[in-house]
């Protein structure tokens, strides 16, 4: 099943629960989320499931924004808030396509990172039929796990 961290924009927070609690309480085993850019609102919303014994893996949702157009239509389609230090990101290299995509692929890569840290059920990278910029996330997280061992 599918579910919104940042509240269906069409619903209120407590009907937007009360639906997901239906869809579990139906047989669903696991959700997940739409896209979404702020990783404490993914947060917050698992403390509301957990709190509504709403006990499934919750699987983030991460879009990697590769262009500009890109994430304007995001914002209509599906009202996804842009973080202030994320949009800072988007404005600078709007008019730079290929740094506009490495920044993106930066930004999820460390989104990822902290929702394994915070010990997140799964991710789910809403690729956009893009594998090349997967693959660099992929290789960016296992960089940094590979640090990460060397380090200890």
């Amino acid at each position: 099943g599918a579910f919104y961290p940042e509240v269906h924009f069409e619903n209120n927070d407590l009907l937007d629960l009360f639906h997901l609690k239906t869809k579990v309480d139906s047989g669903t085993d696991f959700l997940v989320s739409q896209l979404f850019f702020d990783n404490e609102d993914f947060y917050k919303f698992k403390e509301k499931t957990q709190k509504l014994n709403i006990n499934v893996p919750l699987v983030a949702g991460i879009l990697p924004v590769t262009n500009y157009k890109q994430i304007q239509k995001v914002r209509e389609l599906c009202n996804a808030k842009i973080p202030r230090k994320f949009q800072t990101i988007l404005d600078k290299f709007k008019d730079d396509p290929k740094a506009l995509e490495e920044a993106g692929i930066i930004y999820a890569t460390e989104q990822i990172i902290d929702l394994i840290a915070s010990g997140v059920d799964g991710v789910h990278i809403y690729t956009m039929n893009k594998v090349h910029v997967t693959r660099k996330i992929l290789e960016n997280i296992k960089y940094i796990r590979e640090g990460i061992k060397e380090a200890k």
